[in-house]
C-alpha cells in the first residue's frame, strides 16, 4: 500500500455516515448487509446512502455483489487489514506496534503496547 492508497481510504473514512455504514459493515462479517437495510440503520436516504456506498467501494475498502434484487455490501477485511499495517509499519515503532501471522487461526494479530502515560503532576 502506498501513501496514496491510504489518503483515499482515511478520507472515504472521515465522512460521518461512510464512517458509520462502515463499522456496521465490520460488526456484519463476511455476509455483508444489504444496501437497503444500512439506509434504514443509519436513517440515510437511500440515494444518499448508494452514494457513500459507491465512495467506500472506490478505495477497496467495501466490496459489493448483487443478490437477487439487492446489493449486498461488505466490509473488504484484507484491505482493512492493509490499510492499519501501513500504519503500524510507517507510524510507530516496533516496541510499540506491530502485526504477526497467527499460525493456528490463519488470522492477523494486530498488538499495540500501552504505552506509558506521563506521570500526573502531583501539588505541593
Amino acid at each position: 500500500m502506498d501513501i496514496e492508497d491510504a489518503i483515499a481510504m482515511f478520507d472515504a473514512l472521515s465522512q460521518e455516515t461512510r464512517l458509520r455504514a462502515f463499522r456496521l459493515l465490520v460488526q456484519a462479517g463476511p455476509d455483508g448487509l444489504a444496501a437497503g437495510v444500512l439506509s434504514d440503520g443509519l436513517d440515510t436516504a437511500h440515494n444518499t446512502m448508494s452514494f457513500h456506498l459507491s465512495h467506500l467501494s472506490r478505495t477497496g475498502l467495501v466490496s459489493s455483489r448483487k443478490a437477487g434484487r439487492s446489493v449486498i455490501y461488505s466490509a473488504n477485511f484484507d484491505r482493512t487489514r492493509d490499510l492499519i499495517a501501513f500504519l503500524v509499519k510507517d507510524c510507530c515503532s516496533a516496541e510499540f506496534a506491530s502485526i504477526r501471522e497467527d499460525s493456528s487461526s490463519g488470522c492477523s494479530i494486530i498488538e499495540l503496547a500501552h504505552c506509558c502515560e506521563p506521570a500526573t503532576k502531583t501539588k505541593s
